[in-house]
């Protein structure tokens, strides 16, 4: 078992003890946090669904992401990600939702906002919104989306511990 699969394990088992579903809200992972963790066995006990929202309409569609905010502050930013970890919590039966956006690359990052910024949103039932940033080091897409699904972990397993 690698790094990532002793991760979702945990995390699985965390939302178990707490009797909770699990959804996910993914744009630059593409919907590999619920890969990994529908990978394991019995992970239907508590994972209720994955919404991979790539575009910006699949954001607004799906998740229920203002367009003023995707205009605003654009696709990766705290307000995106906050905005699809609440709606990924609204829109299931889970009580924990994690939510990425960011660019992945190789290409589509600026000055401002470069190739491995990564935007978490994390919501559990009853709190406010968790929001968090990184800038992996440019290592390639997959460095910087198996990173990405790592550290989303890692917040679900704080916020559910």
């Amino acid at each position: 078992m690698n790094d990532r699969e002793g991760l979702a394990d945990r995390f699985l088992k965390a939302c178990a003890r707490r009797k909770i579903f699990a959804a996910t809200a993914e744009s630059c992972t593409g919907g590999m946090i619920v890969a990994l963790l529908t990978d394991i066995p019995g992970s239907s006990a508590v994972v209720d669904r994955g919404f991979v929202t790539y575009s910006n309409a699949a954001k607004i569609e799906m998740l229920g992401v203002a367009r003023d905010t995707l205009d605003g502050h654009g696709a990766v930013s705290a307000e995106t990600a906050r905005e699809m970890a609440a709606g990924a919590l609204a829109n299931s039966n889970a009580g924990i939702a994690l939510a990425v956006t960011g660019i992945a690359g190789p290409d589509g990052g600026t000055a401002e906002k470069p190739v491995g910024l990564v935007w978490f949103g994390m919501a559990l039932s009853g709190k406010p919104v968790v929001t968090e940033k990184r800038i992996f080091d440019n290592r390639g897409r997959d460095f910087i989306r198996r990173e990405t699904v790592q550290h989303a972990l890692r917040m679900g397993l704080k916020a559910l511990d």
